[in-house]
């Protein structure tokens, strides 16, 4: 399980982003976090920048894992339903349930979804 953001288990530096100009201000080894927005992805993909998106349906998970996101982020509810897609369609991204502490952790892994942020890094 993943787990980005947990006090106790170090992550990958995150930054979020929101235009095209802050993406390119961040600096190296860098994971860029953004909400779907379709010119945030294909500049990510046609840059090979490694990134994760925060998705609000089930159309934004296709695209983003078509275009090499490394993370699609979601709320729980959505998530499961993510993960279902993912897992049937061998997803290379993987599916991040967004949480508020790690008292949600056995929830999140009795559906199996890949791994879990708090929310408190996408602010």
């Amino acid at each position: 399980m993943i787990l980005i953001g947990d006090k106790n288990i170090p992550y990958e530096t995150l930054t979020k982003v929101s235009t095209i100009e802050e993406l390119v201000k961040t600096k190296a080894n860098t994971m860029i976090v953004f909400d779907y927005t379709q010119n945030l992805v294909d500049y990510c993909f046609k840059n090979d920048l490694s990134y994760a998106v925060i998705i609000k349906d089930l159309k934004e998970a296709i695209y983003a894992n078509a275009l090499e996101a490394k993370y699609l982020i979601c709320d729980k509810q959505l998530a499961k339903n993510i993960q279902n897609t993912a897992d049937n369609y061998m997803f290379d991204s993987k599916v991040l349930a967004i949480i508020e502490s790690n008292e949600e952790f056995e929830d999140i892994t009795k559906e199996q979804i890949d791994g879990v942020i708090y929310n408190y890094l996408l602010k």
